[in-house]
């Protein structure tokens, strides 16, 4: 006859194996990272001195403990800065050309910038990643305008999404759009356009914080409200989604983009790196990210979406 003792602790030991809570140490953990800007609310105050104690955070709706919080404004903290410009603008953007190399002229010697032009739903990049001012702006120029060059904006963040210039994981990457929006392959308001999802993705996964100027193409019929208001939506999905922000007055072009790059080269000064251990069955994926900061006083932008990736563990 079968002993029943032994049979109890071959079906104990099963379980105990196939019990997630029981799972060895690290298997079940991911890490991720994601870069918040916070800035007082008015603009002559100095930022609140944040600290980790100040946060909530959720990954999945699920409360994280233990996040960490580091600031990034020592030189030793690298950024990796793409201006990628609406191709299709022809001259008309040319207007902007001189806030745009004022801009890369106040970055600081830790930032290396490249621009790069929206093409055929590319980023084709008119020279290399660079703390060079002097070199990167030698390859500032007005866009070609030339037909069929006014893809999808978000499939050419996509690409410059897949094929960032640098494999500097720890440097901040982030994204100056300059572009109207509007998915000319749908030019009405989606918020389920796969163009933008898609995007959206590629940007969280590659770790980019996208901001978006919005300049309306004149090189071509001008949109009509409709459009422009689309377009200006879709760039807020995108934006808000990475932990950027959108620029515009209206739904016509501005006079001058200093105002915006102004506020943009403060935000620049003002962010921190947020890191977090959370549970992870599998592989790396994109998971939702909810931030709350008790700092009276202050502005944040954090990324709504997040990428995490699975914790090795050290045990054989």
């Amino acid at each position: 006859m079968r002993n029943p003792g032994i049979a109890i602790c071959a079906a104990a030991a099963v379980l105990l194996m196939a019990a997630p809570g029981f799972s060895q140490s690290g298997s079940h953990q991911g890490q991720g990272q994601a870069v918040v800007t916070v800035l007082p609310n008015h603009e002559s105050e100095m930022p609140s001195n944040v600290t980790g104690q100040d946060l909530s955070v959720k990954v999945n709706g699920k409360l994280v403990k233990g996040a960490t919080w580091t600031p990034l404004q020592s030189p030793a903290n690298s950024l990796e800065l793409v201006v990628l410009i609406d191709g299709s603008s022809r001259t008309s953007l040319g207007s902007q050309l001189d806030d745009i190399a004022h801009f890369v002229n106040r970055l600081p010697p830790n930032t290396k910038t490249a621009i790069a032009y929206m093409q055929n739903g590319r980023a084709v990049f008119a020279g290399s990643l660079t703390a060079d001012h002097v070199q990167v702006l030698r390859a500032l120029h007005m866009p070609s305008g030339s037909p069929g060059s006014d893809a999808s904006p978000y499939l050419c963040l996509s690409d410059l999404a897949s094929h960032w210039p640098s494999g500097d994981r720890k440097a901040r990457r982030e994204v100056v759009m300059v572009t109207d929006g509007v998915d000319n392959y749908d030019a009405q308001f989606d918020p389920e356009d796969p163009y933008v999802r898609a995007s959206v993705a590629d940007s969280v996964r590659a770790g980019l914080v996208v901001y978006a100027i919005y300049w309306q193409n004149q090189g071509r019929a001008a949109n009509s409200a409709y459009e422009s208001n689309a377009g200006q939506s879709l760039l807020l999905e995108v934006t808000e989604a990475t932990g950027g922000k959108s620029f515009w007055q209206g739904t016509g072009n501005p006079v001058s983009f200093e105002p915006f790059l102004e506020e943009l080269t403060r935000r620049l000064r003002n962010q921190y790196e947020l890191g977090f251990v959370t549970r992870l069955d599998g592989k790396a994926s994109v998971e939702s990210l909810k931030l709350k900061l008790s700092a009276p006083g202050t502005e944040v932008d954090a990324p709504q979406q997040v990428i995490v990736f699975p914790i090795a563990s050290t045990e054989k």
